[in-house]
């Protein structure tokens, strides 16, 4: 398209324009707010498998919504006959094998499917086992209900320190192993690859901490229908609800350690404050279900925990779906560059990252003025002419 105010040619994903910095977008409120990943959408959507599954959620966006429903439905079906060991399995299990088949899906993995599952998913998972192993032994030896406990009176210091600090701490940087190393390879630096990683990275972590946890319930046979709300409220935030929380929490520091621009980004203060970001939701998360344990009712403590983790996760859908748009946006501005030009020595925009069309006078994505951030130097010939060459070869172009 071509700047009304200039008539310089604009890429298709640009909101300024790049020549005289005029906002393209003024009149077109829908478009500036609509889902890169799916147009339909607004960015601002509680959307979810469009946000944790958003390389086929624009082809195929029933499939993953009827798998995760199904499993769902599962659960709750098998939970209510009291059949906890298939029950807590089908839980513990459905979300990451619906996510693995995503991955296999639209081949995220680059033909590495080894490589990708193992970091991703058996190291986080194994970890994550072993560490909630460790804190619930040293917390004191429980029984399968007692996270949910009756008979509790209040809580201690100590036990909030475990449950809703110590541990979501310590969780956090084992779910960011993984990710970060698969990120740190050049075939996974895209923020969309981060993002995935960190998803399937929390996931497979509850997968693990779940199974721990409810072992007892595995083991322990028939349990009958009596009890069935107190089951499927356990399943349901056990095997949905906190997976979810963690793996949009880990997603959103995962995708801060790919980053924008070209290559990872790394241990930026970005990372750190989506590691933060992370951490506190998950703190939320774990001393909101620890704190809610003392009702004294078990079916009214597990509701209000399915509702506390919901209302974090809208948090977290929102976050991940704005880092992932702003991603999708400068993968487009980077290919338009790439294509007029520029080569590989892309530069980028010091205020928000996102890739610089050749002699840019304005960011074409946040609209900030070059020269008032960095000190410009004038083209050479050789630059003037793969950048375009005389205004009316940029219009034949």
């Amino acid at each position: 398209m071509q700047c009304t105010r200039c008539h310089a040619d604009i890429p298709e994903a640009a909101h300024y324009c790049q020549q005289c910095g005029l906002d393209a977008r003024a009149g077109d409120g829908a478009r500036r707010s609509s889902f890169a990943a799916k147009p339909n959408e607004s960015v601002v959507s509680l959307k979810l498998v469009s946000t944790i599954m958003p390389r086929g959620a624009a082809v195929r966006p029933m499939t993953y919504q009827f798998a995760l429903g199904l499993a769902l439905l599962a659960t709750v079906i098998v939970g209510a006959t009291g059949a906890l060991p298939i029950a807590v399995l089908i839980a513990a299990f459905a979300m990451p094998i619906v996510y693995i088949v995503y991955l296999y899906d639209v081949n995220m993995w680059e033909d590495q499917p080894l490589l990708v599952t193992g970091l991703a998913f058996v190291l986080t998972a194994v970890l994550g086992g072993g560490w909630t192993w460790l804190w619930t032994s040293w917390r004191g030896s429980t029984s399968a209900g007692s996270s949910f406990d009756a008979a509790a009176t209040l809580p201690t210091v100590s036990g909030f320190l475990i449950a809703a600090v110590l541990a979501p701490l310590i969780g956090e940087a084992i779910r960011q192993v993984g990710p970060v190393l698969l990120a740190s390879r050049p075939e996974f630096d895209d923020l969309m690859d981060g993002l995935t990683f960190g998803v399937i990275s929390g996931v497979a972590f509850a997968t693990g901490d779940t199974l721990v946890k409810h072992w007892p319930l595995i083991t322990g046979g028939y349990a009958g229908a009596a009890d069935a709300p107190t089951w499927i409220s356990l399943l349901v935030l056990e095997g949905f609800v906190k997976p979810l929380v963690m793996g949009t929490a880990t997603g959103i520091a995962c995708a801060e350690f790919s980053g924008l621009g070209e290559g990872h980004d790394g241990f930026t203060p970005r990372y750190f404050r989506g590691v933060a970001e992370a951490v506190a939701a998950n703190v939320l998360y774990a001393g909101g279900t620890y704190l809610l344990t003392f009702l004294g009712n078990q079916v009214l403590a597990l509701v209000l925990s399915v509702l506390w983790g919901l209302a974090i996760l809208a948090v977290l859908i929102i976050r991940i779906r704005t880092a992932l748009h702003r991603g999708l946006m400068e993968a487009a501005l980077e290919s338009t560059a790439r294509a007029r030009g520029v080569g590989p020595g892309l530069e980028f925009c010091p205020s928000c990252e996102m890739p610089l069309l050749p002699a840019a006078e304005f960011c074409s994505n946040c609209g900030v003025s070059v020269r008032a951030t960095l000190k410009v130097h004038p083209p050479s010939k050789d630059a003037a002419a793969s950048a375009g060459g005389t205004p009316s070869e940029g219009a034949q172009a």
